[in-house]
């Protein structure tokens, strides 16, 4: 399996090369990229049939672009300038009324069989499992929905929060079989999943609340997502450890299983079903924080005396993310929202692109998103100083920062760690710094802090915790 594996990573490898002489949106080393932010809590991705990329995030905001790079809000907030929905307080009534709110959480959106858009929507007040989920339909991807029903609470009468899910934070998404899904879940009683009527887009009768994939006790776990990968034929399921605010220590991870159902594991094999916080226990995050592949978390890349830039930015609490595999060029794509260091709760989506490790595992390049494929690094662009970040496998408050190695020609590590690494065909990459072996890929990506384009590498080690690797971007 796993020589099959590797095969097919370096087809999608390969393609990747090719790609970026041929669809690279423009862009080259010689060019400086511009990014639009916009700010969408808890951005959900869909590409529409007007080739337009679309996020929908909380209180009904939504944005769109046509490169991942440049984002247009077209929906502000359920409040003061909701695009989604005419009147959405009104329309949406059912579910805001049970929830004793006024606050939509995290949706979805889905492209069902009859060519419309389906907005997966959720309302929750926030200091209990009281929620809602609901239904509604659109011709257009920019709306009007009009509102379906209410299909799932949570909360009221006999409920039991240490066992039973919150109604919130949808994923929809069809498997391999042509069959529709829904994860869903949030803190309490953990993760679950349903199977969809894929014609209505509502819950096969007789399910329940559906089938557990993980989580207990009021664990600090929400935010699921579930990605399909061809290359490697499992299902990957991301998920948001820790908490949403600039301390809290939100941070994104990944299990797989071959199933979209389960049972899924993580890079040490641990099922997944036993993740969760201990009886009588309330958001500890030392019971869960050891499942999962920890993909990021909070981080900075501090500032070098070469650097250019004078201000320190530290990402915090990046997460909630949805992720994206487009089938034309065979990138992945992992879209979330972070907040900052010293910036209060503020916030902004970030797109970071994905590859596949040679054991099957996701790793996000360390830079966001400016129109790069996985090209090949030449033997004198993989040589020097680099920054490197050890994300670890905490639910880190403050953010992890950068330490600085050299990587020498001879294939030795030194610096604030040592060790040896390899890139043979400029693309690999493996090293092994203080002991521990990680394998994941090396390539080119566009420094935004410094606005060149510099080598950089992605990898995990064998329990699952992130390595970044970039490379000092005015070194001589």
């Amino acid at each position: 399996m796993k020589h099959r594996i590797l095969a097919l990573l370096l087809v999608l490898l390969l393609s990747g090369i090719s790609a970026f002489a041929e669809d690279s949106d423009g862009k080259s080393e010689n060019s400086e990229v511009k990014f639009k932010e916009v700010s969408v809590h808890d951005p959900s991705v869909i590409r529409a049939e007007d080739g337009f990329w679309y996020i929908y995030g909380s209180h009904m905001a939504a944005a769109r672009s046509d490169d991942l790079i440049r984002w247009e809000m077209i929906s502000r907030n359920a409040d003061t300038g909701c695009r989604l929905v005419k009147n959405v307080q009104e329309e949406m009534k059912e579910a805001l009324q049970y929830a004793k709110t006024t606050t939509f959480w995290a949706p979805d959106v889905q492209r069902l069989k009859d060519g419309r858009y389906y907005l997966y929507y959720c309302a929750c007040e926030g200091s209990s499992p009281l929620s809602a989920l609901g239904l509604a339909v659109s011709d257009h991807p920019e709306g009007p929905y009009r509102d379906l029903g209410v299909f799932l609470k949570s909360g009221g009468a006999g409920y039991d929060a240490t066992v039973l899910p919150n109604a919130v934070d949808p994923c929809v998404f069809t498997d391999q079989e042509d069959r529709l899904w829904m994860v869903y879940g949030s803190y309490s009683g953990g993760i679950y999943i349903l199977e969809m009527n894929p014609d209505t887009g509502f819950p096969l009768e007789g399910q329940g609340y559906g089938k557990k994939l993980l989580g207990k006790n009021h664990a600090r776990i929400e935010g699921p997502y579930i990605l399909y990968s061809p290359e490697t034929e499992y299902y990957y399921l991301f998920l948001s450890f820790g908490g949403l605010n600039a301390a809290d220590g939100y941070n994104i991870r990944v299990c797989r299983s071959r199933h979209p159902d389960g049972p899924y594991e993580d890079a040490l094999g641990q099922p997944m079903i036993d993740c969760g916080g201990a009886p009588g226990t309330f958001f500890h995050d030392p019971d869960y924080e050891g499942y999962g592949v920890k993909l990021l978390g909070g981080y900075c890349f501090e500032n070098l005396e070469s650097d250019t830039a004078s201000a320190r930015l530290a990402y915090r609490s990046p997460g909630h993310n949805s992720a994206w595999y487009d089938a034309e060029t065979g990138r992945y794509f992992l879209i979330f929202h972070t907040r900052f260091a010293d910036r209060g709760e503020t916030h902004r989506v970030r797109v970071h692109q994905m590859a596949l490790n040679e054991d099957g595992w996701p790793v996000v390049l360390p830079w966001r998103y400016a129109g790069e494929t996985m090209i090949r690094t030449a033997p004198e662009e993989r040589t020097g100083s680099y920054k490197i970040i050890l994300h670890g496998r905490d639910i880190n408050r403050s953010e992890h920062s950068s330490v600085t190695v050299t990587l020498r020609e001879n294939g030795t590590v030194d610096g604030a760690m040592t060790g040896s690494w390899e890139a043979g065909d400029g693309l690999t990459f493996r090293c092994r710094l203080d002991g521990t072996d990680y394998t994941g890929i090396m390539t080119r990506a566009y420094d935004n802090r410094e606005n060149t384009w510099v080598t950089c590498f992605t990898a995990l080690d064998a329990s699952g915790a992130a390595l970044w690797g970039s490379h000092a971007a005015h070194e001589n």
